[in-house]
């Protein structure tokens, strides 16, 4: 086993020169806060509109070979956090419920010895309503998870109507829908249930009745999620009929009349929470923090005093196996450009409704204020931000429009 040991000075685990060509930073005294992806590729069927690195089940999955690659996967990734506290875990699809109990406890013990896991870190898993078969009537099947480490469930519902999930290729139905919540529910203080609307053929009531019985449940937080046609998705070669933008936005607009109504705070462009009770492992996305994502196809970004880089493991389940087993699970590493880091950064920020503190983009970019206070004035002068001398934010308009405001910060 590594041994970990505290790190106080960010620069002293990153002495390296940087090679001549990389980008430089000033003033990346510490690091951002860190989580932990990791992806599970299989699914039962691949849904039409996703565009997710997921694979659908025909075969026996590899589930003994693939956790042991993962934990291979993240041995090889520990001298680039060394010592960093991960603040949250987060198992994502695919459908990671395909998986057993005792495989996430597995995995969730080898993040243990080889990290320092945060006390009280958010620990989320994705399920699929459909995965739970004929456990869906008792709590053993979320028992396990919960008992392995999992305090937060991520149930993928889209649609509590029949009609809307068969259109939308779900393998799960209306009924099962519920009562997979209902089960969550009675297993786990935090439960959040994704919901879509401007499906096929969708009325505007039909959208505001998934909205009802999401709220009806009283879930700790929802995230309602416009569908979109996907590039390389069957729903984008051939597109359903889908409602129309003015029918789309009010959906938008009246489903978060309903959701305020109910207690859920809008914090985020699709997230809504009761009090206290944000993503924080993807608040840690929207605040531009670091992320190490291990599994087939997974994305990192990892500050260092001297540049940020992300990375891409093996696309490909089988092809990220092999190459994890032989020591080399990483496909790709790359440095973010300076030019690039003030967009990169507002094309996360600016999705939460609240903004952030000026100060943060210093904090998690390492460049001054003055290299994107012309757009900044740009944004205000056309009435998509405000800002005061602490915080900037998006304005009403600006969220309605947040592609338009994001344009102003390319380069």
């Amino acid at each position: 086993m590594i041994p970990i040991y505290p790190v106080n000075d960010f620069k002293v685990i990153n002495t390296r020169a940087p090679v001549l060509g990389e980008a430089t930073l000033s003033g990346l005294k510490n690091p951002p806060p860190l989580s932990l992806y990791i992806h599970i590729p299989w699914c039962v069927k691949k849904c039409p509109y996703c565009d997710f690195n997921s694979h659908e089940s025909k075969l026996a999955i590899p589930e003994k070979r693939y956790v042991a690659a993962l934990i291979k996967d993240l041995e090889q990734s520990v001298p680039r956090v060394y010592g960093r506290k991960i603040k949250s875990v987060f198992f994502g699809g695919g459908t990671p419920s395909l998986f057993s109990a005792e495989s996430i406890d597995e995995i969730l013990s080898a993040v243990r010895m080889l990290t320092p896991l945060e006390y009280g870190a958010e620990i989320t898993l994705e399920a699929n309503p459909g995965t739970l078969g004929a456990k869906i009537q008792d709590t053993a099947h979320f028992q396990g998870y919960k008992q392995a480490g999992v305090n937060r469930i991520s149930l993928g519902i889209q649609s509590f109507n029949a009609d809307y999930l068969k259109a939308l290729g779900r393998i799960h139905d209306d009924k099962q829908a519920i009562q997979a919540a209902e089960l969550a529910l009675k297993t786990f203080e935090r439960v959040n249930l994704d919901v879509m609307y401007a499906l096929p053929n969708q009325s505007l009531e039909h959208a505001l009745q998934d909205a009802r019985q999401a709220v009806a449940l009283n879930p700790d937080h929802l995230s309602f999620y416009h569908l979109t046609l996907e590039p390389n998705t069957p729903f984008h070669r051939t597109p359903p009929s889908l409602p129309s933008d003015d029918v789309s936005a009010d959906m938008q607009d009246q489903i978060e009349v309903l959701l305020a109504d109910h207690g859920y705070e809008h914090y985020e462009t699709s997230a809504f929470c009761k009090p206290n009770s944000q993503s924080r492992h993807n608040l840690n996305y929207w605040q531009f923090g670091d992320y190490l994502g291990i599994g087939a196809g997974a994305h990192s970004k990892l500050s260092f005093h001297d540049k940020i880089t992300r990375e891409t493991r093996h696309k490909h389940p089988k092809a990220f196996m092999e190459n994890a087993e032989n020591g080399s699970a990483v496909d790709n590493t790359w440095t973010i450009e300076k030019s690039d880091l003030g967009f990169e950064f507002m094309m996360n920020a600016l999705r939460l409704t609240n903004g952030f503190e000026t100060k943060l983009f210093h904090e998690r970019t390492g460049m001054p204020w003055q290299a994107i206070s012309t757009r900044v004035a740009e944004a205000l002068k056309k009435g998509l931000i405000t800002q005061d001398l602490n915080r900037l934010q998006p304005t009403l308009l600006g969220q309605r429009y947040l592609n338009n405001l994001l344009e102003l910060f390319l380069i």
